[in-house]
């Protein structure tokens, strides 16, 4: 493939050119042959030459035509290309038929969603993975640092926001990796780090309970500053809740908490 592709602002592309921190980033997705993985932005292949050896087959989302069209060129049996908004690309579609085909070929493989995600629009694609999480074994994804540390931050935390409650309530995180700008061409101006996400199967929210739990956190969180009397007025008849918990911060509570307050709300 021609490198001399520039990268573009309007897609947020910085691409990773660093071979030391390419190999780190393959070692935690922990590729195996027969393993379903999908990669957003594959951007000019660094991330997807070493998968692609690893891989009996890969499918990658991207919306660059240009680059859509060097992928095409390459005529690589192993590989599909999807170009698309990874925005507005079926991750759940997409899940179940990997799913369901590993289960039909009665193997211990794994379905993975890995990439360099657009820091312009990390944030929205997280919440709209988290449709696909159901059929998801792993996502590992290079994010800007600073998302990254509200993704993990634990209550009490200064960093801890409703992306953590969020998130936590659906994944189990780990900072596995941190990136410096250094080791992208063109450098981007923030620090970066890689997170791997396991869907968590010990806590199942239904509909209804995931949507109380996202209202309430909004509430909770729509100003830092005022404590759960203020944010939480509207609830906080309904949720019995003592002086002392009113009296504490949207930052304060931990996930359990938010889970157990949401599904009491869910089914009043």
């Amino acid at each position: 493939m021609n490198v001399a592709h520039q990268a573009r602002k309007r897609f947020g592309q910085h691409f990773l050119v660093d071979s030391g921190i390419i190999h780190a980033i393959i070692r935690a997705i922990e590729p195996d042959p027969q393993d379903a993985v999908i990669e957003i932005g594959p951007g000019l292949g660094a991330m997807t030459r070493p998968l692609l050896s690893s891989l009996n087959e890969m499918s990658v989302v991207e919306l660059d035509r240009d680059l859509v069209k060097r992928w095409n060129s390459e005529s690589n049996k192993n590989l599909t290309v999807y170009e698309a908004d990874a925005l507005k690309f079926d991750f759940l579609a997409w899940a179940k038929a990997a799913r369901e085909k590993i289960q039909q070929s009665s193997t211990s493989s794994r379905v993975k969603i890995v990439g360099n995600l657009p820091y312009n629009i990390s944030s929205p694609l997280l919440f709209h993975l988290m449709d696909a999480a159901d059929f998801v074994d792993e996502q590992v994804f290079m994010l800007q640092a600073e998302v990254i540390e509200r993704m993990v931050a634990q209550h009490g935390d200064s960093e801890y926001s409703r992306l953590s409650v969020m998130l936590q309530s659906r994944y189990h995180l780990e900072n596995v990796l941190d990136v410096p700008p250094e080791a992208f061409d063109p450098p981007p101006k923030v620090d970066s780090a890689v997170v791997k996400m396991i869907p968590r199967v010990d806590l199942k929210l239904t509909t209804i309970e995931y949507e109380s739990l996202a209202s309430l956190v909004s509430m909770a969180f729509a100003q830092r500053r005022k404590v759960l009397r203020n944010n939480l007025s509207s609830v906080k008849e309904r949720l019995n809740l003592s002086d002392e918990i009113l009296a504490l911060r949207a930052q304060d509570i931990s996930v359990e908490d938010y889970i157990t307050w949401a599904r009491k709300l869910a089914h009043q």
